[in-house]
């Protein structure tokens, strides 16, 4: 499973002060070091965290592949042909939001994203939806012709535990829909250390996207080892090392 490191809270941090550190692509490097797959941010509207520069930067800068949340706005399509990353996941934005609270509602927006897909697409970039484990939702994504889903495990992260277990089947059955629609399945939000491990043992699930965590563990043991801890987590979880639930999505 590969493990994509969101780095918006680290530039969270740096506009706080409006200075220049901490520096999200020397993150990226060390997030790299500690054994990431890919580094994710988030480039939004009002440039509360990422800016542009980071963008700039990080692709010319990062050996791992870019995965750029957007909008799907002709602003934020414009930056995204500009910067070919590796690939463009389109996320809901709202500015009173403090981060994304859920996954687009395709039905509403589905002539907007329709010709983001297929403006990014022109320009030979990977497209993702970020949307919640809906089974009608994941059909409608497949139908837009995009590459791969992430599914937000937002209600999954937010939980009690007694609760969980129904949330963990519904991202199962979304991801086993997902890879039948011939989408590769992606998975984010909300997820730490403590939680994570029953949704890595989901199999079909090829890439998890996991921010506020790590940067919160890297306050304490840096960036490389709180990456390499998470990665052995979902190593774990992957080989059936820890206490996590059963893979519900094997059948």
């Amino acid at each position: 499973m590969r493990l994509f490191i969101n780095l918006d809270h680290v530039a969270t941090v740096r506009q706080a002060r409006g200075t220049d550190e901490p520096d999200p692509v020397r993150v990226a490097v060390l997030a790299e070091l500690g054994g990431a797959d890919g580094i994710t941010v988030h480039l939004r509207e009002d440039r509360r965290h990422i800016q542009d520069r980071d963008v700039s930067l990080l692709r010319q800068t990062i050996r791992t592949p870019l995965n750029l949340e957007i909008a799907a706005t002709d602003e934020m399509q414009g930056i995204a042909r500009d910067t070919a990353p590796h690939q463009v996941t389109l996320v809901p934005e709202r500015r009173q939001e403090v981060t994304t609270e859920g996954g687009l509602d395709v039905a509403a927006a589905v002539t907007d994203l329709a010709a983001a897909v297929r403006a990014l697409a022109a320009d030979g970039i990977r497209t993702s939806l970020f949307i919640d484990p809906d089974p009608e939702t994941v059909r409608r994504a497949a139908d837009l012709g995009v590459e791969a889903i992430e599914l937000h495990t937002g209600e999954y992260a937010n939980a009690a535990r007694t609760d969980r277990g129904a949330q963990l089947e519904r991202l199962a059955a979304a991801t086993k829909l997902g890879r039948e629609l011939g989408l590769a399945v992606h998975a984010g939000h909300g997820l730490t250390y403590e939680n994570v491990a029953p949704v890595a043992a989901l199999r079909r699930c090829e890439e998890l996207n996991i921010g506020h965590s790590v940067v919160s563990r890297s306050v304490l043991v840096g960036m490389e080892c709180a990456v390499r801890e998470m990665k052995e987590v979902l190593r774990r979880a992957r080989t059936g090392m820890t206490g996590a639930a059963p893979d519900l999505d094997a059948s």
